[in-house]
């Protein structure tokens, strides 16, 4: 089975709260939407989190504009103010999630960009 990477059919927004941080995947289309609710679950996005981390990931959908919103508690090793890390605000963590490998559903066409 062949893999994309997930920047193939979503783009990805990310911030950061204290210690905590969230990851909002949007995906380009309907059908990319539909995929990710089955494929990007919380468990697979903390196991590919892992180094950093995480103490818990917490998955909410936002169907009306095609997007998940993911909740990384304690993944920040403290936060802006006390972290040493070089993200420690976690803007990052979306360029790095949008690299994560996915399997390319037969239906791929249906979840590109409109212009590509």
């Amino acid at each position: 089975m062949s893999s994309i990477a997930l920047a193939t059919i979503a783009h990805a927004r990310s911030g950061d709260k204290g210690n905590h941080a969230n990851v909002g995947v949007i995906a380009y289309t309907p059908a990319g939407f539909e995929f990710l609710g089955r494929y990007l679950t919380e468990s697979r996005l903390a196991q590919y989190l892992l180094p950093l981390r995480p103490r818990q990931v917490e998955r909410f959908e936002m169907p009306g504009i095609l997007a998940y919103n993911f909740l990384l508690f304690d993944i920040l090793a403290g936060g802006a103010s006390r972290s040493l890390r070089t993200d420690s605000q976690g803007k990052i963590l979306s360029a790095a999630v949008l690299e994560m490998q996915i399997p390319a559903p037969p239906n791929l066409q249906e979840m590109l960009p409109p212009n590509s």
